[in-house]
């Protein structure tokens, strides 16, 4: 017989999660969410988004600070060296208090935390421990896991995933990084700025697969302006660990004679796929996709009544803002509420330096649907950034030839990140690039570099 009896109960607490979980009381649900980690927020708050960013512009710091960067602003630092123990330090000091956070908001909303892993009984009960629940609504939330990479053994040590990378004890002479997409360029960013050399192995002929294909070339071109090997079109066929070290065979895709590149950390970064093993869905009769993924309609629904499923989980892009806006709306649509997710307006983000950022269609995307115009801005001639002397990058919009709508908008820049945001609420909203252009933007800074490219979509910017 089962313990308790809830209105929602939410399997996983990652940003879809424990935002389903919150919002769902807040709607007055009894709500309860099951979590296995020590912490909440999933694999986003504790070895994921946050210490990933919190390594990334502590790095940053110090390459700035070790390289020389601030002097041309007649700022001279001397004899900078790099206390990693202290780095790890802050970024863990970080992690606990926003996973703190989320535990106080569960408190204060009455969202009941059960600890450990849920398995489905049957539709409406779920096993967690040795305690069995029962909810009228259950919510799939349980994110995803690091794809493996077939014939190469994750040791944490030598071999890491994303998870060993936010944690190596020392910095690497040599980082090898397989996959050339998000995760990536991010921690392979963060160890180069600390010392490391870093060559990146990518199957396909550019890096960040999915992107807009002029900022794919333009962010390769910055990177290797930066240090890193890009090793595009090549293929790891096998990996040795001895004596500490790694042995990383590669070879063309397309085939022919291979190397051995010698590292002293290899990091696997392919892909993620989604977590539904232990979950025993079969008890539920709930179904997948053909990419393993949970089945769902567009509002969430799985094809068992009373099931739901969100984020990694389920299809779609794997970000946790996509799954935070998941988590409120399939809350609202279960409390009967109409809750609503525009998945054609959903931004990505690359936290190097610069940032990449793109929110829509990519241009080669757009022009197989239609007619299009396209306006481009250099981030060396705008204003605020020639001031600070971080000049690399673009702006650049791609509208619909006829209408003027907004279809994509991507942006190389050391802002790209929250300059994306006035893009993504633009396109919401279906603004024509010309809404943008007429659009007063303070003076000077970066953001004046969309309003430009937006300008220059019928021809017309003023500073190029």
């Amino acid at each position: 017989m089962a313990d308790d009896n809830f209105d929602v109960l939410v399997i996983g607490s990652g940003p879809g999660g424990y935002v389903a979980a919150i919002r769902a009381a807040q709607l007055g649900l009894n709500t309860a969410c099951v979590e296995s980690r020590e912490t909440l927020g999933g694999t986003c708050l504790n070895v994921g988004c946050i210490p990933s960013k919190a390594l990334l512009h502590a790095s940053e710091l110090f390459e700035e600070a070790s390289h020389g960067a601030f002097a041309k602003f007649g700022i001279d630092i001397q004899g900078a060296t790099l206390n990693l123990d202290q780095m790890h330090a802050e970024k863990a000091k970080a992690v606990k208090e926003l996973t703190g956070g989320i535990e106080f908001l569960f408190k204060k909303n009455k969202v009941t935390w059960l600890k450990g892993r849920g398995e489905f009984v049957d539709a409406h009960t779920v096993k967690v421990g040795e305690q069995t629940v029962t909810a009228k609504n259950i919510v799939i939330a349980t994110g995803s896991s690091v794809t493996p990479l077939p014939g190469v053994e994750i040791d944490q040590a030598v071999v890491v995933d994303s998870t060993g990378a936010l944690a190596l004890p020392k910095v690497p002479e040599h980082l090898v990084v397989i996959g050339g997409g998000v995760i990536g360029l991010e921690l392979g960013s963060v160890w180069k700025r600390l010392g490391a050399k870093v060559t990146v192995v990518e199957y396909l002929d550019q890096i960040l697969p999915g992107f807009d294909g002029e900022v794919r070339r333009e962010s390769a071109k910055l990177f290797k302006k930066q240090g890193f090997e890009l090793k595009t079109s090549t293929k790891v066929t096998g990996v040795t660990v001895q004596g500490g070290k790694a042995s990383v065979q590669v070879e063309p895709a397309a085939g022919g004679e291979g190397e051995t590149l010698q590292a002293d950390a290899v990091l696997v970064a392919i892909g993620r796929k989604p977590n539904i093993d232990g979950l025993n869905l079969e008890a539920a009769g709930v179904k997948l996709t053909e990419r393993g993924q949970v089945a769902i309609d567009h509002d969430f629904r799985t094809n068992i009544d009373g099931i739901w499923a969100i984020g990694d989980v389920a299809p779609g892009l794997m970000l946790a803002h996509k799954a935070e806006d998941e988590g409120i709306a399939v809350a609202e649509n279960i409390a009967g509420q109409t809750g609503i997710v525009n998945h054609d307006v959903i931004p990505s983000v690359v936290y190097t330096t610069p940032e990449i950022a793109g929110v829509g269609l990519t241009e080669e995307a757009a022009k197989e649907r239609g007619d299009v115009k396209v306006g481009k801005f250099p981030m060396m001639a705008n204003s605020r950034a020639k001031t600070n002397r971080d000049t690399d990058g673009f702006v650049k919009v791609i509208a619909d030839a006829k209408t003027d709508r907004v279809l994509g908008v991507w942006v190389v820049a050391s802002l790209a990140g929250t300059m994306i945001a006035e893009a993504a609420i633009a396109m919401e909203f279906g603004a024509t690039s010309e809404d943008i252009a007429y659009t007063c933007h303070a003076h000077p800074t970066h953001a004046e570099a969309l309003k430009e490219a937006a300008m220059a979509v019928t021809g017309k910017p003023i500073h190029i």
